[in-house]
């Protein structure tokens, strides 16, 4: 499992790095990896963020995917345990980007910026409820209408459609993480 994980970062790097068009080639007939992240539509994605988004949530999303597959551990914020919702975004945030981010989903709520979801760029978060109460639940958009989340007990870090009718009526909103001022005017 570990080596499906390092090959499919390698892969997603490699395509990250050279997707500077909007439109990723079909993989080759014989490529395991690229024909799974062409069913997953992980392709797709991958050129469009490579080319709408700055350098940050490219490298963002990019971390994020590495990730699929990890398994839901309630509390957990590693690779090694494991990651619940508000641990996935922490870690992908301080791995990629080096923000550090409130640990629970009230507080990173309390700490990004409210944006309309018509604004949704990749590496902005999104927030759900999941659980009869607003904002119990967040995952990072990927682009799309994509997100990528730590789910539930028994599940694993993948990629959902906002636009299925779970996750859509259960939306709360989207947010944006600040990031240095300074990055942003050069």
């Amino acid at each position: 499992m570990r080596t499906f994980f390092t090959a499919l970062l390698t892969a997603l790097l490699c395509v990250g790095l050279a997707c500077a068009q909007t439109v990723v080639p079909p993989p080759p007939e014989d490529d395991a990896l690229g024909k799974l992240m062409a069913e997953k539509g992980l392709l797709g994605t991958i050129g469009s963020v490579g080319s709408k988004v700055g350098n940050q949530a490219s490298d963002l999303v990019a971390t994020t995917l590495g990730f699929l597959g990890v398994p839901y551990r309630k509390g957990g914020a590693t690779l090694e345990t494991g990651f619940d919702c508000s641990g996935f975004v922490k870690s992908m945030f301080e791995q990629a980007m080096g923000l550090v981010l409130p640990r629970s989903v009230a507080k990173q709520t309390a700490a990004t910026e409210k944006i309309e979801s018509s604004e949704l760029k990749p590496g902005d978060l999104v927030f759900f409820n999941t659980m009869r109460r607003t904002f119990s639940h967040v995952g990072i958009y990927v682009g799309n209408g994509k997100f990528i989340h730590s789910p539930k007990p028994g599940g694993e870090v993948r990629i959902e459609d906002m636009k299925t009718s779970y996750w859509a009526r259960r939306f709360d909103g989207a947010r944006r993480v600040a990031t240095d001022p300074k990055s942003d005017s050069n």
